[in-house]
């Protein structure tokens, strides 16, 4: 079992419950995030925003990043190709939206992304990486983590190296997603390279990747020694995954979530995401939601069906009264 007093600070953020929900594009909007708040997680954070759209003061891309007193702590997570356009849009959000954290994402592996040199892109040119880097860190006074992959493909394996440059330029924490760019989201996350930068800097690492459960959360925790764990597919119609480590570590039992409470989170994830978006494109939104929520437990292929089918926000709310009544 993993140490239940285990706390972490990243810059002057002191954390009780080491537990990120990981940044999500299309899923962890205000919706997602507070949702997931309700059941406990420690850190949440935004979709990532393009530092391009940032500067531009595109509409849609700042109103990703608005966020409630609710949700802190929260990160913003931006991403960008030049060092320039990065410690703009870093001022930007810090300025105007004075969020607990920033977040650059050296993560994302998608092509649309990588082609312009952004997301993961930034591992083949750790010189590109260590400037975009100290630009966003010498322009807030909050702290600034990253969130990375392990390379480009398994012949370029950089995570360890990347991540004693970055602590000397100033991050405060990193999270390590130990998958390579070509792997997307196939085969297995090497945690020995959580272990590895971990034995290597002295920053807080957060391991990400394959964490499905309890246990395997406690092997993180035990194989890497990593600070804290950044669940991200885990979540995914099952926000009640922070309350069930929470009760873990306090011996609480946790009971299995029965229908009515799914329907429950269900009504409130609808209700916020048409609040936020109006009820054609939050309605439709909601459909990869329901599908998610109403997965893995006897009978849920039927309601998922029902769910998908769902031709607007009215045939939805219709259907989640008349399965409770």
């Amino acid at each position: 079992m993993f140490d239940i007093n285990k706390k972490i600070q990243i810059g002057n953020l002191k954390l009780d419950f080491p537990f990120f929900l990981a940044p999500m594009a299309g899923v962890t909007d205000y919706a997602f995030r507070v949702i997931a708040k309700e059941f406990g997680a420690g850190v949440v954070y935004s979709e990532f925003v393009s530092a391009h759209g940032i500067i531009r003061k595109n509409e849609k891309t700042l109103n990703m990043i608005k966020f409630s007193e609710f949700e802190r702590p929260i990160g913003i997570q931006i991403f960008g190709d030049t060092p320039e356009v990065m410690e703009n849009a870093a001022r930007v959000v810090y300025e105007k939206f004075k969020p607990d954290l920033i977040d650059i994402n050296y993560g994302c592996p998608v092509p649309k992304v990588t082609k312009k040199g952004a997301g993961s892109a930034a591992l083949k040119d750790l010189c590109l990486m260590e400037d975009i880097t100290e630009a966003v860190v010498k322009a807030v006074d909050i702290p600034v983590t990253v969130k990375m992959r392990a390379g480009w493909n398994s012949e370029n394996i950089v995570s360890t190296q990347a991540g004693i440059n970055l602590e000397k330029i100033g991050i405060k924490a990193i999270t390590l997603h130990p998958r390579t760019t070509v792997q997307m989201y196939k085969g297995s996350a090497n945690w020995d390279l959580i272990k590895e930068l971990k034995d290597n800097v002295k920053i807080p690492v957060i391991g990400n990747g394959d964490i499905k459960s309890i246990d395997d959360i406690n092997k993180m925790f035990t194989q890497t020694n990593c600070d804290g764990i950044m669940i991200g597919r885990a979540a995914l119609g099952n926000p009640w995954f922070f309350t069930q480590i929470k009760k873990y570590i306090n011996n609480e039992d946790f009971n299995e979530i029965s229908l009515e409470e799914r329907l429950e989170i269900c009504q409130k994830h609808l209700e916020l995401l048409v609040q936020i978006h109006g009820e054609i494109v939050g309605s439709n939104n909601m459909k990869k939601h329901f599908a998610w929520y109403f997965k893995g437990f006897k009978g849920a292929s039927f309601f998922r069906k029902k769910f998908v089918l769902a031709k607007n926000y009215s045939e939805m709310k219709d259907i989640l009264y008349n399965i409770r009544h």
